[in-house]
């Protein structure tokens, strides 16, 4: 029998995959939370990273727990690692409809590896949701009537996204984050003001063996490191304005439910300093490389009319 040189074929004897013993009596433990209730984690923020889109960033919010075990191989938290691109303002075709303002379409996509179940390739219907969540709260922010019969793509990609459980909980499924949108500043696009989002949750004080009395409501949470998440928020928030372009609340709260939005609003408010510093510093360095430009052309062109100048002397 001949072998097929189209494809790489496997060995002929079966195969059986490894297997990883671990010691006795060893048990991975929980990451605990080690920040305040109204603490946030550090963020890592930078726009510009795609030079063909109109605008675009890449943000990360890395696992803040260090590892209780050194030699464990898998990390105890995940981290958020998203990127936003931005293309657009742009003309719509010419068989389209005449619209007065700026039509916005929003897509996020999971990577098929952001999380540990692996997903598809096709956006589900968790995906659409966020894509919906996320153009509500563009819609508030983006002047549209500055761009008549004009089109804005916004695409969100979650190469990393924090899961909704820890993975060494047996049976709870498992997901990934939402993100904004603030890739638009950099694109030039007019609004009203940079939106930033926020999250809060009702967490269950105490470990999974206690009786838990008293719920506490925190910001940015991690779910790897709690063992009950009773309801969650997130905001879209407007700080110049203090205005709430979009609010996504999950679970029951009851009675703290005021204190959920607010510590999601307070939430958005810290990471709005994160994204100002960020467009900032784009700023600055666009308007530094304009300056370059500027006097290098200069340069060139005196250069260029005193060498004509030689030239006609002679």
């Amino acid at each position: 029998m001949q072998a097929d040189r189209r494809r790489l074929n496997g060995p002929t004897s079966g195969t059986a995959p490894p297997v990883f013993a671990t010691p006795p009596n060893w048990k991975v433990q929980r990451p605990t939370r080690s920040r305040k209730p109204d603490e946030h984690r550090k963020i890592f923020l930078r726009t510009g990273i795609v030079p063909s889109a109109s605008g675009s960033a890449y943000y990360e919010i890395p696992p803040q727990t260090p590892s209780q075990q050194d030699e464990l191989l898998i990390p105890q938290s995940s981290s958020l690692k998203v990127t936003c691109t931005v293309h657009g303002p742009r003309p719509l075709p010419r068989n389209a409809a005449f619209s007065p303002n700026l039509l916005l379409t929003t897509h996020v996509k999971f990577a098929p590896f952001a999380t540990r179940n692996r997903r598809g390739y096709v956006r589900d219907a968790s995906e659409r949701d966020l894509g919906v969540h996320l153009e509500t709260a563009l819609r508030g922010v983006i002047i549209g009537e500055r761009w008549p019969k004009s089109g804005c793509e916004v695409v969100i990609t979650v190469l990393e996204g924090e899961e909704d459980a820890w993975w060494g909980d047996a049976g709870n499924e498992q997901d990934g984050g939402k993100a904004g949108g603030w890739a638009l500043v950099d694109a030039g696009i007019d609004c009203v003001d940079m939106v930033s989002g926020g999250v809060a949750a009702v967490v269950q004080q105490g470990s999974a063996d206690e009786k838990m009395d008293r719920d506490v409501v925190l910001i940015d949470p991690t779910p790897s490191e709690h063992y009950g998440i009773k309801a969650a928020c997130v905001v879209g928030y407007l700080q110049s304005r203090d205005e709430v372009t979009e609010m996504w609340m999950k679970g029951d709260a009851g009675t703290d439910t005021e204190a959920l939005v607010e510590g999601a609003v307070r939430a958005a408010s810290l990471a709005r300093t994160v994204l100002a510093e960020a467009i900032k510093e784009a700023v600055e360095l666009r308007s530094d490389e304009s300056h370059d430009n500027a006097h290098a052309n200069g340069s060139a062109k005196a250069e260029k009319t005193k060498q004509k100048d030689v030239v006609m002397t002679g």
